[in-house]
């Protein structure tokens, strides 16, 4: 079998294929046994011999004949990735590839996290209130950090997928989680904490888990953006609303916190991102790594503020928390579908209803409500929702159709 590759003037053709002679040839032996690869040069062609069985040269493309022949150096070469044999990767790469990794193993660090402050309380002695703002601070400035005035323009875009997802976010998983508590009867401290989650925005992972089963993945970081930013009226709101026949909440002082935990730290990326792209470029590999670390830090640290007590009635509020969120990702995706949106955003819809920022949960749960065991859904809720995400996306990720 015989395959010339000849160089011309235009893009998309190729010139007609011709033999060659007084050329000389280059044998170069492969790895495996495919025979061997001939490459003959020329100023105008490269002509390649594969010594195997004789096949049928498909005719893949019709060439076009060139009206006139450059002749310029080629380079050849095969990398299963875009560095070449020879190429090292620097250190910003090193770290970006690392953030990739904590981020695909999420729910692995958090489930530690956990595990270790159920077992080991005392070795979250040292995690102050203060810390928990800091750190969600710094998560939220990561996020603000990806956002850009094209985000913007993308949700004039699509007005009705952002508009359903929004209501869809702020409708099912707090009326999820009042209904819930009412059915198990859950004490008021746990029940506070799961309406507080339902209440809460969409989470910075949902746009992982939507990129990986194939969603729509400009509309989750629309909708991400939209419901964060609405939180500071919302989320007050609705836990008032909904739990307070549960326990006292102070609706001006969660949004006070939201505003300086949420929206200023996400305005602030926003600005650098804009204004300070150079900045932005030279910090955004460190925010994975350290917005993985902080919410596996916090989790465990909320479970071990009240270990003793999940040990003895922490089965309720697994239940209770993992209901909550599956009722979240189904309703999410039978009701994206039933208002006529294709199978892509519905999905994309699904992951942003089903998980949540149970991590501004978690400080709100514990700035605001006397009893530390309020905050023990939002660690139990990052868990559970990151596990049905990703099992989600592997299922979604190999189905079709993704956009139909």
């Amino acid at each position: 079998m015989q395959l010339s590759i000849a160089c011309s003037h235009h893009v998309h053709g190729l010139a007609p294929v011709h033999s060659h002679t007084n050329l000389a040839q280059t044998t170069i032996p492969l790895k495996r046994a495919f025979s061997v690869l001939t490459q003959t040069k020329s100023n105008s062609r490269i002509t390649l011999t594969c010594n195997s069985q004789p096949q049928p040269l498909l005719n893949l493309c019709t060439p076009k004949p060139p009206t006139r022949i450059f002749s310029s150096n080629v380079r050849c070469g095969i990398s299963s990735n875009m560095y070449g044999g020879n190429e090292v990767r620097s250190v910003r790469e090193w770290l970006v590839l690392a953030g990739e990794f904590l981020s695909m193993a999420f729910p692995l660090w958090v489930s530690i996290g956990c595990v270790l402050g159920l077992m080991k309380p005392n070795c979250f002695n040292w995690v102050t209130p203060k810390v928990t703002i800091r750190g969600l601070n710094i998560i939220m400035l990561g996020m603000g950090m990806t956002l850009t005035l094209d985000d913007l323009r993308g949700a004039l875009a699509m007005p009705k997928q952002v508009l359903y997802g929004f209501v869809l976010q702020y409708s099912v998983m707090p009326l999820s989680g009042f209904l819930i508590s009412t059915l198990l009867n859950l004490a008021p401290h746990f029940a506070a904490g799961l309406i507080l989650i339902g209440c809460s925005p969409g989470g910075t992972a949902s746009n992982i888990i939507t990129y990986l089963s194939r969603g729509n993945v400009a509309l989750s970081v629309i909708m991400t953006t939209a419901s964060t930013l609405t939180a500071t009226i919302m989320t007050p709101f609705l836990t008032a609303t909904l739990a307070g026949k549960y326990v006292a909440v102070d609706a001006s002082g969660l949004l006070i916190s939201t505003l300086q935990v949420v929206l200023f730290p996400v305005l602030a990326g926003a600005f650098l991102n804009q204004f300070f792209k150079p900045f932005v470029k030279l910090v955004s590999p460190l925010m994975p790594p350290i917005a993985v670390t902080t919410v596996a830090i916090l989790c465990g640290n909320s479970i071990a503020q009240s270990s003793s007590a999940i040990l003895v009635c922490g089965g309720q509020v697994i239940l209770a928390t993992f209901l909550l969120h599956a009722s979240g990702f189904f309703f999410g995706y039978i009701f994206g579908r039933l208002l006529g949106l294709d199978v892509s955003s519905s999905r994309t819809i699904s992951t942003q209803v089903g998980m949540k920022n149970s991590v501004l949960g978690i400080v709100l749960a514990t700035k605001h409500f006397g009893d530390p065991l309020t905050a023990v859904p939002g660690a139990v809720s990052i868990v559970f929702q990151s596990i049905i995400g990703s099992i989600l996306a592997g299922i979604w990720r190999d189905s079709m159709p993704v956009f139909n």
